[in-house]
């Protein structure tokens, strides 16, 4: 794992509609993710999460609106040269190859894997396994594990903890937050494991922003 340092870089949406046949999913959004730093989406399903990652990502186009990465317009700039260029993103499902074993899923994102044996020990125990026989929240450690060893600028997560006991989501949000990167999630409801961190959150409803600010706001305001 990366110490954080300072580096910064700064991945937004302007004004984006996202639309799948006659639906539109986002309604001209605005947000900006900042890192290194923790930024979290939050909603229900159909409230616009996913997408937002994917349109960050650039696995679904814009239909209006702007991507900007660094005060860089990138919205036409395919997915893959967005990894290229340092962007990882972590799916909520098939987010590991589920025919390789646990370690040749490690080794296609770096050749030793010691960083994400040390953030996840119980994987030491799974390397000779396939991934799809994996339990869902061993695959969400492997696929977590795979991103924090690409040693990514941006890294996207959509639902990190799912499936994860209570103690191993605390130690994922805790590698998240120390990453030096500009780190972004997308969860149903604020994570336990994020209380006294520091985040920016994001709450939206039907492809809209309703709330934005830092978690401890959003907190403050549900109490």
């Amino acid at each position: 794992m990366t110490p954080k340092s300072a580096t910064k870089t700064t991945l937004s949406l302007r004004h984006a509609r996202v639309r799948y046949g006659p639906l539109e999913a986002l309604h001209g959004i605005t947000l900006t993710a900042p890192g290194p730093g923790l930024t979290v989406l939050l909603g229900r399903n159909g409230s616009g999460r996913t997408t937002t990652l994917r349109a960050l990502a650039g696995t679904v186009p814009l239909t209006d609106g702007s991507v900007v990465w660094d005060g860089i317009d990138v919205t036409r700039m395919p997915a893959y040269e967005r990894a290229r260029r340092g962007l990882c993103l972590v799916p909520e499902r098939q987010a590991v190859f589920g025919s390789l074993t646990v370690r040749e899923n490690l080794e296609l994102a770096a050749p030793a894997h010691d960083v994400a044996l040390d953030a996840y020990p119980q994987l030491a125990r799974l390397l000779l396994r396939r991934a799809g026989t994996l339990s869902g929240g061993e695959q969400r450690m492997l696929a977590i594990s795979r991103a924090l060893l690409a040693r990514a600028r941006v890294v996207l997560v959509d639902e990190p903890a799912q499936g994860m006991s209570a103690a191993v989501a605390a130690r994922t949000y805790e590698l998240l937050a120390a990453l030096d990167a500009c780190v972004v999630v997308a969860e149903q409801r604020l994570p336990p494991a994020l209380h006294g961190r520091t985040a920016i959150v994001y709450e939206l409803r039907r492809g809209t922003v309703l709330f934005s600010g830092e978690a401890a706001e959003l907190r403050s305001a549900r109490a």
